[in-house]
């Protein structure tokens, strides 16, 4: 039988499929100090934060992420937005991302759904729907393999197997680079298939096992 897979944006109502802990999880979306006194707070406290973070994301700057879903599960997601909405990006040394970038700020697939090339459709989601909107480029802090980087950050070598490039070298966390300049000005029903060899052209390492769990 058929898998159905599909991309969706991600919305308040996604939001609460998400796996946990990303459902609230505000590493991204809130600075240390606030974190810290939501995490201390019991219940609910962290899912309403990143709730009322995505709401007003959505309504100051638009869509957000995106979820994607296997046979209408969701099974993974990507959220990203200008560093100003993401105050998280400050703790890490390769911060802060260009002035002309969004950040992609997580990127997760369930491990049991890994190695499928879902954690690429949501890179081409996310690629797709920023250079229709006119979106210069995606930059990333990234989690180098065997570091002792956060387990939730996105493995570098998956990005670089993807098209992005190291602009800001780290032991631990480097800054990496896709750039959309050249899909700016794509017809719309092109650009997912040019996308697609944008993508493509640097898959150095791009065997199915590479799909990291974590991203």
């Amino acid at each position: 039988m058929a898998v159905a897979r599909r991309l969706a944006p991600l919305t308040r109502d996604s939001l609460d499929d998400l796996p946990s802990p990303c459902r609230s999880c505000t590493r991204w979306e809130l600075d240390a100090v606030h974190r810290a006194r939501v995490e201390a707070e019991y219940g609910q406290a962290a899912a309403d934060a990143k709730a009322a973070w995505l709401s007003t994301t959505l309504l100051d700057w638009g869509s957000c992420g995106q979820v994607v879903r296997v046979d209408d599960a969701v099974v993974g997601y990507a959220l990203y937005a200008p560093p100003a909405y993401l105050p998280g990006l400050a703790a890490y040394p390769t911060a802060p991302v260009s002035p002309d970038a969004v950040a992609l700020a997580a990127l997760r697939v369930e491990p049991e759904h890994a190695g499928h090339g879902l954690a690429r459709m949501l890179v081409q989601g996310m690629a797709a729907d920023l250079a229709r909107r006119g979106v210069r480029a995606v930059e990333a802090v990234a989690a180098m393999p065997g570091s002792s980087a956060p387990e939730c950050l996105i493995p570098a070598d998956f990005l670089l197997a993807v098209g992005f490039t190291t602009v800001r070298p780290h032991a631990r966390t480097p800054r990496l680079r896709l750039d959309l300049r050249t899909t700016a000005a794509w017809r719309e029903d092109v650009v997912e298939a040019a996308l697609d060899r944008l993508l493509g052209r640097r898959r150095t390492v791009g065997t199915l096992h590479r799909e990291d769990p974590t991203a």
